[in-house]
């Protein structure tokens, strides 16, 4: 073998890297962007949405179109995303010349750290926290868990609310001393938390995927749908944004108190369904709720992963479980998840709540600025949802800003305090002094107490046990020092919400009592209760503890499904399809397409109250006499107006014969209204009969899809 043979066979570095080494190196570099990709989708989706929000808002008083604003903004996107790079270069540039003998390197942008939580030591066992403090807080915890769950069950028949109350505010506190004390003696670690690794994000991406494949499957039949699909489909069909009634009149009857035009979400759908010509519900249901969905769980995944002390992905999973499992026809916190995030509130209490805690988190670490117009970013996008945010951010960052004002981080307190609610409650006050909208009455102002407004959002029985355990143990088993702390803090505001007679006190003082239902949406809860698999155990095998912890997952998942009704249940108004649907009846769907596609003449359209309230999700051209009749309390029941809608509507849908509206009532009220044509079930022998008789000849009928009998429409002449 010669030299020159020798030279050929060895590699050298103008060859460059083996093929292996290449193949490492791209795997590195995939598995380095997946790590951080969860954190680039959330971040980015809250600055995108909040300077939609930002346009919308400033285009309202100029009376700007809404596709106008929307294209205005996807420019805008575009110039940010064009501008990044250059201005992080630059800002990195500017923080090495600032510091360049730090002898440290500068603080990633992303998730950071590779830092270990402490082990060794039960939750909140500290050196400055002895186990003489810590169990007492755990047994008022745990008292006040099984008695809120008993509460409501005939096993805690004529148990005072007052007991849960006291022993968790008891609970509360001792949380709060407890993770006070150990923020003062444990010293900062740099980073705080573990960076999420690749793994672990590729889990929480897929979950998210899966999620948004189901979104497209399941569908809750949603009575709200009525205004917020609706408003959407009318901005999408006139391409103007409704700053009056837009379902009982043509943007002429005054707006309904409760629902002003500050949220974005349904003019952005609305928006987006123009832009992509394409129905306003299939842009809200086949487009925009499957990014909702991928984006809420990640906001899950991001929360978890920063407060839990060890096993985040078992949490997470958990966290997952519980919303997809404990669901219902009330108000759980499944109910407004997937089957509900692209109304607006739904995405709040889903994504808004888990980010801001995760934000308010990093802020209270690290004090960087870009948490900070995150932070603000953040309260932007909440308003945009929904506004509830007014309400519930200055309560969960109240909660937070105390624990830290307790520490003596007040300058740190107040200005995250006011990045966070700043623009919301800015927002509600200017639209109340501008518009002159006030609060609402009737039926939308009833004040549930404590316990009713517990047993809502936390269940009852075993499950609502595990939430209590969540809720007033949950700051003990999460992260030390920030963590902790405002875990606590959150604990201690809605311990204190929970004691009777403050949620009628607060409604009282301040008329809010349209969303104090709500006060429960201030915790990640699913976060914490994801979180209950993360305690600790005095054992140095770690197989044990790995093991007890994916028992304790188990037994909670298994108690969620055994005791609590699923989201894709019947008995939570869902239904499953075999392929994507709008969340509708699609018979009544159907239906009303028919309907609207016949030839009409001029005047209302009166029909059975369910097709009516599918109406304005699927047109806004056609009105019809009651889109719901729960809107009816904003417009004075006792007035003319409601009365003779409710008449109407009884007499469409076939009421008994005692219950029935004579002739004379009738025609009276179809005359008023301006009533043009009346389509009722071919069973409604009264209803076609009368009608007739008044004046109204049958012109179409078809049989119902699915169902037995038919649609029969008449028209006045």
């Amino acid at each position: 073998m010669t030299d020159q043979t020798v030279a050929a066979t060895v590699p050298t570095a103008v060859d460059g890297p083996t093929a292996p080494g290449r193949l490492r190196s791209v795997g590195r570099r995939v598995g380095a962007v997946t790590a951080v990709l969860p954190a680039v989708l959330t971040d980015g989706a809250v600055l995108a949405f909040a300077l939609w929000t930002l346009l919308y808002h400033a285009a309202l008083p100029l009376g700007l179109a809404p596709s106008s604003t929307f294209r205005i903004w996807l420019v805008s996107c575009v110039v940010v995303v064009l501008l990044t790079p250059p201005l992080r270069w630059w800002w990195r540039r500017r923080a090495g010349r600032a510091a360049p003998d730090s002898g440290t390197p500068q603080a990633a942008d992303t998730d950071r750290g590779t830092g270990t939580e402490p082990g060794g030591e039960p939750p909140g066992r500290t050196p400055g926290a002895p186990r003489r403090w810590t169990v007492p807080v755990l047994f008022f915890g745990v008292v006040a868990a099984i008695t809120a769950g008993l509460a409501g069950t005939p096993a805690g028949d004529g148990l005072s609310w007052w007991v849960p109350a006291s022993a968790g505010a008891v609970a509360a506190v001792g949380a709060v001393l407890l993770t006070r004390r150990t923020w003062r003696v444990t010293p900062a670690t740099r980073p705080p938390t573990p960076a999420p690794t690749a793994a672990q994000s590729a889990y929480a991406l897929l979950v998210s995927g899966l999620v948004a494949v189901a979104s497209l499957l399941i569908a809750r039949n949603t009575p709200d749908d009525v205004y917020y699909v609706g408003r959407s489909v009318w901005v999408a069909q006139r391409d103007v944004v409704p700053l009056n009634d837009f379902l009982f009149s043509e943007n002429v009857l005054p707006a309904m108190a409760s629902l002003p035009p500050t949220a974005s979400i349904e003019v952005f759908a609305g928006a987006l369904g123009r832009f992509l010509d394409i129905h306003a519900a299939s842009a809200t249901w086949y487009v925009l709720l499957p990014v909702l969905a991928v984006l809420a769980v990640l906001a899950l995944w991001r929360v978890v992963q920063q407060w839990a002390p060890r096993r985040p992905v078992l949490a997470f999973t958990v966290a997952i479980a519980f919303l997809g499992l404990v669901a219902g026809p009330d108000a759980a916190l499944g109910t407004f998840h997937l089957p509900r995030l692209y109304e607006g509130k739904g995405m709040f209490v889903s994504a808004v709540v888990p980010l801001m805690w995760y934000y308010l988190t990093r802020w209270f670490d690290d004090r960087s600025p870009r948490i900070l117009v995150l932070i603000v970013a953040l309260s932007v996008t909440a308003i945009g949802l929904s506004t509830t945010a007014a309400i519930i951010l200055p309560m969960l960052v109240g909660g937070a800003a105390l624990m830290m004002t307790l520490v003596g981080r007040w300058k740190a307190a107040l200005v995250a305090g006011v990045a966070a609610v700043a623009y919301p409650v800015g927002a509600v006050i200017v639209t109340q002094l501008v518009l002159g909208q006030g609060t609402a009455t009737g039926a939308d102002a009833i004040v549930y107490d404590a316990e009713y407004t517990y047993r809502r959002t936390f269940e009852v029985g075993i499950v609502g046990v595990i939430g209590g355990l969540a809720l007033w143990c949950g700051p003990l088993l999460v992260r030390r020092r920030t963590p902790a702390l405002l875990a606590a803090g959150g604990t201690l505001t809605l311990s204190v919400l929970l004691v009777p007679g403050v949620l009628e006190w607060l409604a009282a003082l301040t008329g809010i009592s349209v969303v104090l239902w709500r006060v429960p949406w201030l915790l990640a809860l699913p976060a914490l209760v994801g979180l209950l698999c993360t305690v600790w155990l005095p054992t140095g095998l770690r197989a044990v503890r790995a093991l007890v912890g994916v028992a304790l997952a188990g037994v909670m998942v298994a108690s969620f499904a055994g005791y609590a009704t699923p989201m894709w249940s019947e008995r939570s108004w869902v239904e499953v399809h075999d392929r994507p649907t709008w969340k509708l009846p699609q018979h009544r769907q159907s239906i009303v397409f028919w309907i609207d596609g016949l030839d009409r003449p001029d005047g209302f359209l009166l029909a059975p109250d369910t097709i009516m309230r599918t109406t304005p999700i699927v047109t806004s051209e056609m009105r019809v006499v009651l889109p719901r009749d729960f809107y009816l309390v904003e417009y004075d029941l006792t007035s003319q107006f409601a009365k003779d809608r409710l008449l109407l509507t009884r007499f469409a849908n076939g009421a008994p014969a005692d219950e029935r509206p004579t002739p004379e009532e009738v025609a009276g009220a179809l005359e008023r209204v301006d009533v043009g044509t009346i389509c009722v079930y071919g069973g409604n022998r009264h209803a076609r009969q009368t009608a007739g008789e008044l004046g109204y000849v049958e012109f179409a009928s078809r049989r119902v899809p699915g169902r037995s009998g038919i649609v029969v429409c008449l028209r006045r002449v």
